[in-house]
């Protein structure tokens, strides 16, 4: 052959078998269906993949088994339900990784399932890349007036993975050494969730706007959860009517989770910014705790409770911005804690402890507030308690120096606490009352410090003489609280060191911030990717409506109920107002937006251009309801006598009244003469409603019975916690709905609520 022919080919040939040998060691392309199992590297091809979830997380639709493997998802996106059904009837789980070591999952979307992924026993897994936005959430019943005590949470168990009945995007246990990165999670309820996972990282993930937990650790230590955008995960909200986060967090930290280290994120407009509890386990003996963590450097503004919430433990919260919350810090059996560092700024409560010991609260800056500090102990402990019964739980031993309080209209509320230390020039400016003592302090020390005010002592008056007195204006450095935030505190020895490619989890300059912005509907918080109305005031006839969205142009397109609908067109943010023109049942607007690309709330895409509608519902029909409250015995128990009970209602009640809703929440007594526990509450109503469909939602703790024209439509007949139970009525013309309910001890409630379905639609 000549040679000229000769190198071509040798050429060729060679060039093919490396082609041939790179053929072989790629890992093929594998295609998803249900019943798949993995056990060595592999790419999936791309493409949408629609795969029904099981009734259960057992089994998985993919299972995924080895050590040392990756598997690339290279952009498959697995559906587990049709456009059209809600979130709260997901099921499945849609990858199960488990018993391996060194296992590597990227570049997976996942929407529609009770579980996205779930991990068992895995030594070093690494998730990255991966999408798991649109699984569970629960729906609902709070409203904008009323909030529905069964939609509170409880995160206190998990040995058996209760924290599965709300599902998750990511459910990690037994994972040592995981890295979990560039994970995406919204429109669901709880995001990465670890339980007995040790040693790992979890940076750079955006998981926003759920209606449970965005990262939660149970009995996991020594990890790093840091630089990630964990901002509105939250329920429990209604600005103006309740505050109360139903245990929503942006961090969870739950039963004997130690040593772990949370920088630099940003979990702002969370139900809690950052919740801290020691765990059962500590109660009942006393012993451990959730202790030993570094919350340094992270945003935990605006939360509708607690910025930081830390009980029954001792950590290190430094260098934190804590603005806009119910309680900036709520420490609550906190001990051997150190506060240093922190911007404080505009909350109700600064620093709240009740029973802490050995705490020092030094070198923050609290500005605006209405209470600064409040140290305090109550009369007497639960009996229940066995952590209050192992331990001395008195109020004693703080060390507050170095702080700034500028306009807190009280610095210090303090209670019952003994040898408290004030002193090294703490400055205190603008202030309505310097110390309110409501209970003797004993070896209580106020010296040594900058009082800028003279008068107002309240009960520290006596301890003017040991205190520099003056008149100065504000410190101009004062006034630049974000910079001398960042100077206040010394933290050599525990400031943890940003991670390589760490990215600024910050809201960024221009997002709304403020609780005002934590708009919650039936599925959760708004997100600001689509057109939306709010409802933000009432006065006698007059509607003020609040109109976000996306870069665009709205209009409104018709209505019923109202005139007077003023502007009619605009862009966003917007507000309108619309006077009520009759004494109708439905209120009704309907709207549309065209402008930049939107996001369903369901995650639907609308591109740019397109028609979006968008509207506002209400449903107002008062009921005239006649409650009549009892005590019953063993004679007229309702689980076991039920006759018996069912007749006192035919008997003189021992408390009555007429209300125009039922929304009743029971901590003690529901009427003077009647016992907190064993009661039993019957109502009743007659009422004439427009012919139609209608839901029915009633919440209830403990037993009940709905009755409809005498017709039993609802029976939840046994003790349980607060629960909704519903049901659809066709109704037309006059009807008596019926009540029974029955108390068996502790918290109560009966929650009525009823809307009209399938309303006419808007001309």
């Amino acid at each position: 052959m000549p040679r000229s022919v000769l190198l071509p080919f040798l050429l060729g040939w060679s060039i093919g078998l490396v082609s041939c040998e790179k053929q072989q060691n790629q890992p093929p392309a594998l295609s998803l269906r249900a019943g798949l199992a993995i056990h060595s590297n592999a790419t999936i091809t791309p493409g949408i993949y629609e795969i029904p979830g099981k009734d259960s997380l057992s089994p998985p639709l993919i299972t995924i088994e080895g050590d040392g493997i990756t598997v690339d998802f290279n952009g498959a996106e697995m559906r587990g339900v049709p456009d059209g059904r809600l979130p709260n009837s997901f099921t499945g789980l849609a990858v199960l990784v488990r018993n391996s070591k060194k296992v590597t999952i990227r570049n997976l979307r996942a929407s529609g399932y009770k579980v996205a992924l779930m991990a068992e026993n895995v030594d070093s897994l690494l998730l990255e890349h991966c999408d798991f936005s649109y699984n569970y959430r629960q729906r609902l019943h709070s409203t904008r007036e009323r909030e529905d005590p069964a939609d509170w949470l409880s995160y206190h168990g998990n040995e058996a993975d209760e924290w599965l009945r709300y599902g998750a995007a990511v459910y990690l246990k037994g994972c040592s050494h995981a890295t979990v990165r560039h994970l995406t999670v919204t429109g669901g309820q709880n995001g990465l969730m670890l339980t007995g996972c040790d040693n790992g990282l979890f940076y750079n993930n955006t998981i926003q706007f759920n209606s449970g937990v965005g990262i939660g650790l149970y009995r996991s230590s020594g990890n790093k959860v840091m630089h990630n955008r964990l901002d509105w995960n939250v329920r429990g909200y209604s600005h103006g009517f309740y505050s109360r986060g139903q245990d929503s967090a942006g961090i969870l930290c739950y039963e004997q989770s130690s040593n772990n280290t949370f920088a630099f994120n940003s979990a702002t407009h969370s139900g809690d910014g950052f919740f801290l509890w020691a765990g059962q386990s500590t109660m009942d003996t006393g012993e451990g705790g959730c202790n030993d963590n570094i919350i340094f450097g992270n945003d935990f503004s605006h939360a509708p409770t607690n910025g930081i919430e830390v009980t029954f433990s001792r950590n290190i919260l430094a260098n934190n911005r804590l603005e806009d919350c119910n309680y900036g810090v709520w420490g609550g059996y906190s001990f051997g804690t150190l506060i240093t560092g922190n911007t404080i700024r505009e909350n109700r409560y600064g620093i709240a402890i009740e029973h802490g010991q050995d705490n020092a609260i030094v070198r923050n800056y609290f500005a605006g507030d209405s209470i600064g500090v409040k140290l305090w102990e109550r009369s007497r402990q639960p009996e229940d308690w066995g952590f209050s019964r192992a331990k001395n739980v008195d109020s004693r031993n703080y060390e507050i120096q170095h702080n700034y309080f500028v306009d807190v209209k009280i610095p210090l509320l303090i209670a019952g606490t003994d040898n408290v230390a004030i002193n090294d020039d703490n400055q205190f400016y603008n202030f309505e009352r310097l110390l309110i003592a409501e209970k003797p302090n004993r070896q209580f020390y106020l010296v040594k410090n900058d009082v800028c005010q003279p008068d107002n002592w309240g009960d520290a008056v006596s301890f003017k003489n040991k205190n520099r007195l003056s008149e100065p204006p504000l410190p101009e450095e004062l006034k630049e609280w974000p910079k001398l935030a960042r100077e206040l505190a010394p933290v050599e020895g525990f400031e943890p060191q940003p991670i390589p490619g760490g990215m600024d989890a910050m809201l960024p300059e221009g997002h709304p911030r403020g609780r005002s912005f934590i708009l919650v509907d039936e599925w959760g918080p708004y997100d600001f990717r689509r057109p939306s109305i709010w409802l933000r005031d009432i006065q006698d006839s007059l509607y003020t409506f609040l109109l976000l969205g996306p870069q665009g142009n709205w209009r409104l397109n018709g209505g019923q109920g109202f005139a007077e609908v003023n502007p009619k067109t605009g862009s966003f943010p917007a507000t309108i107002t619309a006077r009520r023109d009759s004494a109708g049942e439905e209120l009704k607007l309907a709207l549309e937006f065209i402008g930049e690309e939107s996001t369903g709330q369901f995650g639907e895409k609308w591109k740019r251009g397109a028609t979006v509608p968008f509207s506002f519902y209400r449903f107002e029909k008062e009921l005239d309801w006649d409650v009549r409250f009892y005590e019953y015995n063993e004679s007229t128990h309702p689980l076991s006598n039920y006759e018996a009970f069912r007749q006192l209602k035919d008997k003189k009640p021992e408390a009555e009244e007429q209300v125009k809703e039922l929304a009743y929440a029971w901590w003690d007594k529901p009427a003077p003469g009647i016992d907190a526990d064993q009661f039993a509450t019957f109502a009743s109503a007659s009422f004439d409603i427009t012919p139609g469909k209608y839901k029915v939602a009633i919440t209830s703790d403990d037993g009940l019975r709905f009755y409809a024209d005498g017709q039993l439509v609802i029976g939840h007949w046994d003790i349980h916690e607060p629960a909704t139970d519903e049901a659809v009525l066709e109704l037309s013309g006059r009807h008596t709905f019926e009540i029974e309910h029955f108390d068996a001890g502790g918290f109560a409630t009966l929650s009525f609520f009823m809307q009209r379905i399938e309303p006419d639609s808007i001309n």
